[in-house]
């Protein structure tokens, strides 16, 4: 009999581990903090990768629906300068293998793969206490506990369960991206809609950039790159809106007023995301009963891996379980074996495409990589 599985953690990873389990018979729960499924905004566009994400999709039997869910012409890429100057446009001809759709759409597809009653909402994990034989005891802020001899953390960068395992902490990376939106922007801002382009953009320099991508209905939804102290970010009050703004624009003086208006003109107030990172090649030895999957067990600078990696953990996790019947650590052992090297060279990549946007050769780097790669393809 396989044990059944518990899961902290209700996002791309937990999700796609429950998904693979249920399809193969296995009872999961999963332990969430947030209330519902609606209590927080998902992010915006995903690129979903063939070689991972879309694997561990096709692993869940979900793949056709999410054809479905896919935003075409999402895959287009431009380059610009910080005067407004293209210095590379890549239209999206629909043989890409990234193709984009909205976090919130993925997870409820997901959501939906699963029996009712599978995440426990509102419960947010405290700690835990050994119960011996590798059973352990949760323990949840709302005064409940659960026990369990299989637990996943798949609770992100400031992961309970980590500790269980391994001491590192996330430390900050040196960047901070603040998010902003531009809402009916090809009526209410033209000439921004017009940089953006049909997919993503990529406007930087030096120590600073301006991500940015076309979503549907309008929506230009755009990270502001930064590279500043913890404390020059936590200086700036975002409360006041128009005082922000003007902190953050200031930062990107004698831009082109088309890419400073993704700051300027922001619908919604902006805010702030310091990156953090784990170690590159982070792992653990192993521990019975206890595991980890996405940014709890390899956080990395965003390179447009993390959900792609967190999915293709649960995935494989859960074949790893699937393979192993009755015999939990050859399953962990399996899986961990993999996601190490798997991990330890995505977080390698992102270290450098994060040098090839936002180093001293931005943005040219960059442009010499989407045209290496555009030939290589």
């Amino acid at each position: 009999m396989t044990t059944p599985v518990t899961i902290v953690g209700a996002g791309l990873g937990g999700l796609a581990l429950a998904s693979v389990l249920h399809r193969h018979g296995i009872p999961a729960t999963i332990y969430e903090a947030d209330a519902s499924p609606e209590a927080r905004k998902q992010g915006g566009l995903l690129d979903i990768h063939e070689h991972d994400g879309q694997v561990a999709l096709k692993a869940a039997g979900l793949h056709d629906k999410f054809r479905a869910l896919v935003h075409e012409g999402g895959q287009a890429s431009r380059v610009l300068d910080q005067r407004g100057m293209v210095l590379l446009d890549q239209p999206d001809d629909g043989t890409g293998g990234r193709p984009e759709v909205l976090r919130g759409e993925l997870r409820r597809l997901l959501l939906e793969s699963l029996p009712e009653g599978t995440v426990q909402w509102g419960r947010k994990l405290t700690g835990t206490r050994a119960l011996g034989d590798s059973w352990r005891t949760l323990l949840f802020a709302d005064g409940g506990s659960a026990t369990t001899r299989l637990l996943v953390g798949a609770d992100g960068a400031w992961s309970r369960v980590r500790p269980l395992l391994s001491d590192a902490q996330p430390a900050y990376f040196g960047t901070t991206f603040i998010e902003s939106w531009l809402e009916e922007a090809d009526t209410r801002h033209p000439a921004t809609a017009a940089a953006v382009g049909g997919g993503a953009l990529f406007a930087l320099a030096p120590g600073k950039g301006i991500f940015a991508h076309r979503e549907p209905s309008g929506v230009l939804h755009a990270y502001i790159a930064l590279g500043r102290p913890a404390e020059w970010v936590g200086g700036i009050d975002f409360t006041d809106e128009a005082a922000a703004r003007a902190r953050v624009a200031a930062e990107f003086a004698g831009w082109a007023p088309q890419l400073t208006a993704l700051i300027t003109d922001s619908d919604q107030p902006l805010v702030p995301r310091p990156l953090h990172t784990l170690p590159t090649g982070h792992r653990w030895e192993r521990v019975p009963g206890v595991t980890l999957v996405g940014d709890a067990a390899h956080l990395m600078p965003p390179a447009g891996d993390g959900a792609n990696l967190a999915m293709l953990d649960g995935a494989e996790l859960a074949l790893a379980i699937v393979a192993h019947p009755g015999d939990i650590e050859a399953a962990l052992t399996a899986y961990e074996s993999v996601m190490f090297a798997r991990s330890e060279a995505a977080a390698a990549g992102a270290h450098m495409m994060q040098k090839l946007c936002l180093g001293e050769n931005a943005p040219y780097g960059l442009v010499e990589f989407f045209v290496g790669a555009f030939r290589a393809a």
